[in-house]
C-alpha cells in the first residue's frame, strides 16, 4: 500500500508539474508578442497624453480624450480587431511612458514622443508619424523673442523626462530651467508668472496658444523632433504592424485628413 501510495503521489506531482509548465508556456507565448496579447484580450491598450491639446487632451466635463494621437490609436484597433472602439486609453506622461511600456501595462506609446538614440536603447520605434520642432511660448508683449533672450535670471518651464528640458539646458545654459510633471502644470505655471517662457515642441505649444490667445510662439523652431510610436524592445512583429498601418493611412489619404482636422493645415 505504501509503495502504491508513493507511486500515486509521484504521478500527481508529475501531472501538477506538467500543468504548471503548460500554463507557463501559454503565459510566455502571450507575453512574447504584443499582437498575440492584443488579439487574446480583444483590445489595444495605448499609452497616450491626457494634457496635450491637439494630440491627447481629456475633457474634464465629459471624460473623453481626443486628439491626433488618439485617432491613430483607434485606427490601429480597427486594423487589428476590426473595431476602432476596441482600444483602452491609459494616461502617460513624458516621465512615466517608458516604464509603463516596459512593465507591460500598455501595448505601445502614442504620446508626442521624439525618436532619439538614447530612447532607442530602451524601446523600438515605428517610422516617423509626425514632424515637430522645439520652440518657445511666451505672453504677448514679452521681451523674449528667441533663444538669445534666455539669459541669466530668465526662468524657462519644461516637462520632466522630455527632450525639451535637455535641449534648452544645452542651448540656453545661463537660463534657469524649472521642470513640471505635465504640460498643463507647466502652462498653468507660465500663466501664474512662475516663469518667463515655456518650451516644448511647436505643435504642443500651438495647442496651448489655442487654449489662451494671450500667448504666442516666438523664435521659430530650433530642433527637429520626429515623433515615433514606441513599442517594447525586440517586438519586430508589432513594429511591422504599426508601420503597415501608417503606410496605409498615408496612401489612403486618411493621415492627411486627420492631420488637417487637428492641426488646421495640410502636412508638408
Amino acid at each position: 500500500m505504501k509503495k502504491r501510495s508513493y507511486v500515486s503521489l509521484l504521478l500527481i506531482l508529475l501531472a501538477a508539474c506538467l500543468a504548471l509548465a503548460g500554463c507557463g508556456g501559454g503565459k510566455k507565448n502571450a507575453e512574447g508578442g504584443t499582437l498575440a496579447a492584443i488579439k487574446e484580450r480583444g483590445k489595444v491598450i495605448a499609452g497616450v497624453k491626457y494634457d496635450t491639446k491637439l494630440f491627447g487632451l481629456k475633457d474634464p466635463a465629459t471624460g473623453k480624450v481626443e486628439g491626433f494621437d488618439i485617432d491613430i490609436a483607434k485606427a490601429l484597433a480597427k486594423k487589428i480587431l476590426g473595431d476602432e472602439n476596441k482600444v483602452e486609453l491609459k494616461e502617460v506622461t513624458s516621465k512615466t511612458r517608458i516604464p509603463l511600456l516596459q512593465n507591460g501595462d500598455i501595448d505601445l506609446i502614442i504620446a508626442t514622443m521624439t525618436i532619439t538614440e538614447d530612447r532607442k536603447k530602451q524601446v523600438d520605434f515605428s517610422d516617423v508619424y509626425f514632424k515637430a520642432g522645439q520652440s518657445l511660448l511666451v505672453k504677448k508683449g514679452s521681451p523674449i523673442k528667441g533663444l538669445e533672450d534666455l539669459k541669466k535670471g530668465t526662468k524657462v518651464l519644461a516637462v520632466k523626462g522630455s527632450t525639451s528640458a535637455k535641449n534648452i539646458r544645452e542651448k540656453a545654459p545661463d537660463a534657469t530651467v524649472l521642470e513640471f510633471e505635465n504640460y498643463q502644470d507647466a502652462f498653468t505655471a507660465l500663466k501664474a508668472g512662475q516663469g518667463d517662457a515655456l518650451t516644448t515642441d511647436n505643435a504642443i505649444l500651438l495647442g496651448m496658444q489655442k487654449q489662451d490667445p494671450n500667448y504666442e510662439l516666438v523664435g521659430g523652431n530650433f530642433t527637429d523632433e520626429p515623433y515615433g510610436i514606441a513599442i517594447k524592445k525586440g517586438d519586430s512583429e508589432f513594429v511591422s504592424v504599426v508601420n503597415d498601418l501608417l503606410k496605409e493611412m498615408k496612401e489612403s489619404g486618411e493621415y492627411d485628413k486627420l492631420y488637417e482636422q487637428w492641426m488646421g493645415v495640410k502636412p508638408e
